[in-house]
């Protein structure tokens, strides 16, 4: 029977190593210049300005050294990329326990929000292969534990869980997409519709959007508040999770 440290793969334990217990510097040979969380400080800057220049070259560069020097520290980009999210999750706070499971999910929630806001670059991770580091897996816990006070069953509380982190992902990452375009192309939301104006008075047309055309009447489309929308949207998981709690109550 193999030993716990021998299960998955070589390459898939020596990550699992550097999130919980990197190594220590070398007590011989030449002294490092660098620790591995100043490479994971260079790579989160080198994020911030472009995730997608993000390579261990612009991280060397970002600090100073030659590019294969990082590997001593880190395997490659996508290694590193994994230590990034971990640090970035370990930025979030914790609600405080003698709050109802309600208001415990909302906090995670708003931190998660808080979270992608300061480090955009977060939406390009992958919330279906998250990093099994401990900041990550500690978040996780906490939000498992408020979600638990529902009395739900454990597939529920899992869904539920994921669904609240899923739905802040996906308005953030709404939210940052359009604000990266904006200052890339110079090209705000209204100028992007505004250019399209004459779409309405050539192709739009009662019959074929009639629906559109009676909430437009109604003022439907006339609030224009992202960070709205994205409550809003908690709100309704919300109140869904509470309805099915209320109904294991009851």
């Amino acid at each position: 029977m193999t030993e716990p440290d021998q299960w998955g793969t070589p390459e898939g334990q020596a990550m699992i190593e550097l999130l919980w217990d990197p190594p220590p510097p070398p007590r011989r040979g030449p002294r490092q210049r660098l620790t591995l969380g100043q490479v994971v400080d260079a790579g989160m800057a080198v994020a911030a300005r472009s995730v997608d220049e993000l390579s261990m070259r612009k991280v060397a560069q970002e600090l100073g050294v030659g590019t294969m020097s990082l590997y001593t520290y880190v395997p490659g980009r996508d290694e590193l990329f994994e230590l990034m999210v971990d640090r970035a999750w370990g930025m979030r706070k914790f609600p405080e326990r003698d709050l109802p499971w309600r208001a415990q999910a909302e906090f995670h929630a708003h931190e998660a929000w808080r979270m992608y806001r300061e480090h955009p670059w977060l939406i390009s991770s992958n919330l279906w292969r998250m990093p099994l580091g401990p900041h990550v897996l500690d978040v996780q816990e906490d939000l498992y534990r408020a979600v638990l006070l529902t009395g739900l069953d454990a597939v529920t509380v899992v869904r539920s869980a994921g669904l609240v982190e899923s739905h802040v992902f996906g308005a953030a990452r709404a939210k940052i997409t359009d604000t990266s375009v904006a200052a890339r192309t110079g090209v705000t939301q209204d100028d992007y519709y505004a250019a399209r104006a004459g779409f309405w008075g050539t192709y739009f047309s009662e019959e074929r959007f009639p629906s559109m055309l009676t909430l437009w009447n109604a003022g439907g489309f006339d609030a224009e508040n992202p960070d709205g929308d994205w409550e809003f949207g908690l709100a309704l998981i919300l109140d869904g999770i509470e309805r099915l709690a209320d109904g294991v109550r009851g």
